[in-house]
């Protein structure tokens, strides 16, 4: 394989446009796709939250390890399953774009389904989840309250920074796994990398739609501040960052830093 085949920029170009053709050929065949993404990120939440809290009374920085380590199987499930998740789908709909290997209409529409969908799946499936035992009984201490808790705290500002970061950590996660061609290596990889926003706590507008629905379908009482303008406010903003931070720093900076006359590529 030559090297061209296996830089970033080729794999990021090869990707979006496989993602053009399964939209093109079915839109409802796309939107299941990005609903099982919003199915894995919600069992991959699920586990985190459930070994967190079990954690609790242990030693008070388990939670946060236990979580952050658990929560990055959720991106390793999207990848190997084909899960269609938007934020990753920022950085290929924009480099894209950018190449002019699609139209900004076009990638734009497809981000939007992925998104919309993601959302649904994120509804559908926390429901479900609510119904069961392990969710059953929850209360303001439970982990999940207090995670909820603390991103309808936090600012505008600190949401869309953190945000930016979240999607530059999970967008090289998903390069990195590209160019990897063992399986175990990009298992290892994926861990280690989405490891880093889950532990900080960066906000990641799909993971925030799998938490805020949870919190809302157990107790949302039991939240200060849960109000649908809040709720807005903490996704507008976490997604906002994550365009950023995934579609223009990753997806259409490294597009145009490959757009020269010389011999390297990325």
């Amino acid at each position: 394989m030559s090297g061209l085949e296996t830089s970033l920029s080729y794999l990021i170009a090869k990707n979006a446009k496989k993602k053009e053709q399964i939209f093109n050929s079915s839109i409802l065949r796309y939107s299941v796709r990005s609903m099982n993404a919003s199915l894995f990120l919600t069992l991959g939440t699920a586990i985190s939250i459930a070994a967190a809290q079990k954690a609790v009374g242990i030693h008070p920085d388990l939670p946060k390890f236990l979580f952050g380590f658990l929560f990055s199987w959720s991106l390793v499930m999207i990848v190997f399953m084909n899960g269609e998740l938007a934020t990753s789908n920022m950085m290929y709909m924009v480099a894209a774009a950018h190449r002019k290997d699609l139209s900004l209409k076009k990638s734009m529409t497809i981000m939007f389904y992925c998104t919309l969908f993601n959302l649904i799946g994120a509804i559908v499936f926390t429901f479900l989840l609510s119904k069961t035992g392990t969710f059953a009984n929850i209360d303001q201490h439970h982990y999940l309250m207090q995670a909820v808790q603390g991103k309808l705290d936090k600012s505008s500002l600190v949401i869309f920074v953190e945000g930016i970061f979240a999607n530059i950590v999970v967008n090289i996660a998903v390069v990195g796994g590209l160019r990897l061609k063992d399986d175990t290596a990009k298992i290892i990889f994926t861990l280690g990398v989405i490891f880093i926003f889950a532990f900080l706590g960066y906000e990641h507008v799909i993971a925030n739609f799998i938490t805020f629905s949870l919190a809302f379908f157990t107790n949302p009482g039991a939240l200060t501040g849960f109000t649908l303008a809040n709720v807005l406010r903490q996704w507008f903003f976490a997604f906002l960052g994550n365009f950023v931070g995934g579609g223009l720093i990753i997806g259409a900076i490294y597009s145009w830093l490959n757009q020269t006359d010389t011999e390297y590529i990325d």
